[in-house]
C-alpha cells in the first residue's frame, strides 16, 4: 500500500485530492493518508476555486484524513511513502528538499522553482536522498497534447513548420501570493510555463527567445506575454498568455500546429486534424484531464518500483531555463536572448 501525504489544499491541492480518491476507488493500492495546510478551513474541506472546472462534485469526508498544520509535524508523525506538494511556487524548493531528506518520493506542482538555481538545488537533494522527484507539468499528460506529441514524433504529416500556443483567463483570485512577482513570477512563470514546457517537450530547447510582455497589475510581474522561440530548422513557434481577460471570458487554452502536409487545431471543444487534400477529422480522445493521468502515472510507477521518466526534474529544469531567458528578453523589450545550455 502506497501511503501519500498531500501538502497544500488550495485549488490544485484539492484537484489532486479528488483524483487520488478516484484512483483509490479504481482499486489502486494507494491511500491518501494525510493532508497538510496552514489554513484550518481548508483542512475541513473548504477550498478555493481556480480557472478550470476540476472537482468531481462528490462530497469528501475530511474526517478520514490525518490533518496537520505544519510540514514538520506531518513528517514527524506520519509513516508515508510519498508526498504531493501543491504549495505556492516560492515554497517549492524548501519543502521539496525537506521531504526528500525525510526519505519520501515527491511530486511537486509546477512550476518547478522560481529559477534554474532553485531547480538545481531540488535535483541535488533528490540525487542525495535516493528518492524520486517528479514535477507536475500536467500538459505532458493531457490527452490533446499527448496526441499532438505523437503526431510530432511520428512526423505523421511531415515536419512541423509552425506552432502557436495560447492560454488566458481573468486575473487569478485564489491566492494573494500570485500577485507578488517575487513569489509567483507572474503570469509568465505561473501560467505561461505550461506552454513553454510544451514547446520544450515537443521540440527541445530553442536556441534563443524573444519575449514581449507588459505588467498591468502593479507588483504582479508580467501579465501579458508573447514569446517567439528560435530553432535551427527555422520553424515559427510562438506562445502567448494573458491573465487580464476579465468579465465573462473564463478560461481558454489552445494550440495550432502546422505540418508540411496538414495542420492540427485544439480548442476547448476538441482537436481537429486537417490533412492536406483530405477531409478533416476529430480524433476520439479521453475526456479525462491531465491531472488524473499525471497522478495515475506517478503512483503506478512508484508501486511498480520503476523510475519516473515523464516530467523529470532535468527536463522541467530546462523549461525554467527557457523561462529565465524569456524574462531576460522581456526585461530588454523583446531582445533576442540565448537560452543557457
Amino acid at each position: 500500500m502506497l501511503r501519500i501525504g498531500l501538502i497544500g489544499l488550495g485549488f490544485m491541492g484539492r484537484t489532486h485530492l479528488d483524483n487520488y480518491l478516484r484512483l483509490e476507488k479504481e482499486g489502486l493500492p494507494i491511500r491518501l493518508a494525510a493532508v497538510c495546510d496552514i489554513d484550518p478551513a481548508k483542512l475541513e474541506g473548504r477550498s478555493t476555486g481556480g480557472n478550470i472546472e476540476t472537482a468531481s462534485g462528490e462530497a469528501v469526508d475530511f474526517g478520514r484524513f490525518a490533518k496537520y498544520a505544519s510540514v514538520e509535524e506531518l513528517l514527524r508523525e506520519e509513516e508515508l511513502d510519498a508526498v504531493d506538494i501543491a504549495l505556492p511556487t516560492y515554497l517549492h524548493k524548501e519543502i521539496t528538499i525537506q521531504c526528500l531528506q525525510a526519505g519520501l518520493h515527491v511530486l511537486c506542482e509546477k512550476p518547478m522553482g522560481l529559477n534554474e538555481a532553485e531547480c538545481e538545488a531540488m535535483i541535488a537533494a533528490a540525487e542525495a536522498s535516493g528518492k524520486q522527484l517528479m514535477i507536475g507539468q500536467c500538459l505532458r499528460f493531457w490527452p490533446a497534447y499527448v496526441y499532438l506529441k505523437e503526431l510530432v514524433e511520428k512526423q505523421a504529416y511531415g515536419a512541423v513548420t509552425s506552432a502557436s500556443f495560447f492560454r488566458g483567463s481573468a486575473t487569478p483570485t485564489w491566492g494573494p501570493w500570485l500577485m507578488e512577482r517575487e513569489k509567483s513570477g507572474g503570469a509568465l512563470l505561473d501560467m505561461h510555463v505550461h506552454d513553454t514546457d510544451v514547446v520544450n517537450w515537443l521540440f527541445g530547447m530553442p536556441d534563443a527567445v524573444s519575449c514581449q510582455a507588459r505588467n498591468v497589475i502593479p507588483g504582479s510581474g508580467y501579465d501579458i506575454v508573447s514569446t517567439n522561440y528560435r530553432y535551427p530548422d527555422g520553424k515559427v513557434v510562438n506562445a502567448q498568455v494573458d491573465w487580464t481577460l476579465q468579465g465573462d471570458f473564463g478560461f481558454e487554452m489552445n494550440y495550432r500546429v502546422n505540418f508540411e502536409n496538414g495542420n492540427v487545431h485544439f480548442r476547448g471543444d476538441g482537436v481537429q486534424v486537417n490533412p492536406s487534400g483530405e477531409a478533416g477529422f476529430s480524433p476520439e480522445l479521453s475526456a479525462d484531464q491531465g491531472y488524473y493521468f499525471e497522478l495515475k502515472y506517478f503512483v503506478e510507477t512508484l508501486i511498480a518500483g520503476e523510475a519516473l521518466t515523464a516530467a523529470t526534474p532535468r527536463s522541467t529544469q530546462e523549461t525554467i531555463r527557457i523561462v529565465d531567458a524569456e524574462i531576460a528578453s522581456a526585461d530588454s523589450a523583446g531582445d533576442w536572448v540565448a537560452v543557457k545550455r
